[in-house]
C-alpha cells in the first residue's frame, strides 16, 4: 500500500494547490498538524492494519515528502520517500524496540533497530533514546509532553555516519511524536525548529489540506538538509 499511496500522491501533487489530500480507500483520516518550516502532517488508520497501527504523511510546499507506517509503540515499520523513490523497512524483531508506554511510565526509552532499503544501499543501524523533560505544554489546545532525544546512525562496519539530537514533543493521546528543535551533533548551533502550530480534526477547516501554511517562503522544507526524515515524527 505504501508505494501505491506515494505514487498517487506524486502524480497528483501539481494539482494539489488549494486542494485536500484523501487517505486511501478503506482508511480514515484522524488528524492534520500544521508545523513550522513549511511542513504539514496527516495521520490516518486503515481497517486492514493491526490495532494501533497508524500512517503519517509529511508534506512540504513541494508536495509529499514521506509516508511512514508506525505501530502503537511508534516503531518505524515502513517508510517511503518519493524523490528518489525508495522504501525503508525496519528489521523485525528490533534489538530494542521503541516503546511509548515505557517512555510515559519511566520518562526514558532507548531504542536500537536496523532499517533496510530497497535501493541496494547499506542497512542503517539506529541507536538512541527519548527522554521526557517533565514539562507539559499546550499548543493549540493540545496537551503535549516535551522530550529530549539523541541518536546515532551506524553503517554495517559499526562506524557512525550521522549523529542527531534535539527537543521534541510526544502526545500520549495520539501515541505520536512531533517535530520540535533538532540539530546535527557535529553542528549544535545550527538548529531547525519544525514545532507544531495547529492541530486540525475531521470536519474542521484545513483538515487534510495538501498545503503547509507556516514559515513558507524562500526556504523550502523539502530542500532543508537539517530536516532529513531520519528523525521524522519521532521527530
Amino acid at each position: 500500500m505504501i508505494r501505491a499511496v506515494l505514487i498517487a500522491l506524486c502524480i497528483g501533487a501539481p494539482a494539489m494547490a488549494a486542494e485536500t489530500f484523501a487517505p486511501p480507500q478503506g482508511c480514515t483520516g484522524t488528524l492534520t498538524v500544521q508545523l513550522r518550516q513549511c511542513l504539514v502532517t496527516h495521520v490516518w488508520t486503515c481497517q486492514s492494519d493491526a490495532p494501533g497501527d497508524q500512517w503519517v504523511a509529511l508534506f512540504s510546499q513541494n508536495g509529499p515528502w514521506q509516508v511512514r507506517k508506525v505501530d502503537r509503540d511508534f516503531q518505524w515499520l515502513t517508510t517511503f520517500y518519493p524523490d528518489p523513490p525508495v522504501t525503508e523497512t525496519m528489521r523485525q524483531p528490533a534489538r530494542d524496540p521503541s516503546n511509548i508506554d515505557e517512555l510515559l511510565s519511566t520518562r526514558n526509552d532507548t531504542y536500537d533497530f536496523i532499517v533496510t532499503r530497497d535501493d541496494g544501499s547499506d542497512p542503517e543501524h539506529f541507536v538512541g533514546y527519548d527522554r521526557l523533560t517533565g514539562e507539559q505544554v499546550d499548543i493549540d489546545g493540545e496537551a503535549l509532553l516535551r522530550t529530549e532525544f539523541a541518536f546515532d546512525v551506524l553503517n554495517p562496519a559499526g562506524e557512525i555516519t550521522s549523529s542527531s539530537a534535539g527537543r521534541q514533543y510526544v502526545s500520549a493521546t495520539h501515541r505520536l511524536f512531533f517535530y520540535g528543535q533538532d540539530w546535527n551533533r557535529a553542528t549544535p548551533d545550527q538548529i531547525t525548529d519544525a514545532s507544531p502550530v495547529q492541530f486540525i480534526y475531521p470536519g474542521e477547516p484545513g483538515f487534510f489540506s495538501a498545503n503547509p501554511v507556516y514559515d513558507c517562503g524562500a526556504t523550502i522544507a523539502g530542500d532543508n538538509p537539517a530536516l532529513t526524515p531520519v528523525s521524522s515524527i519521532r521527530n
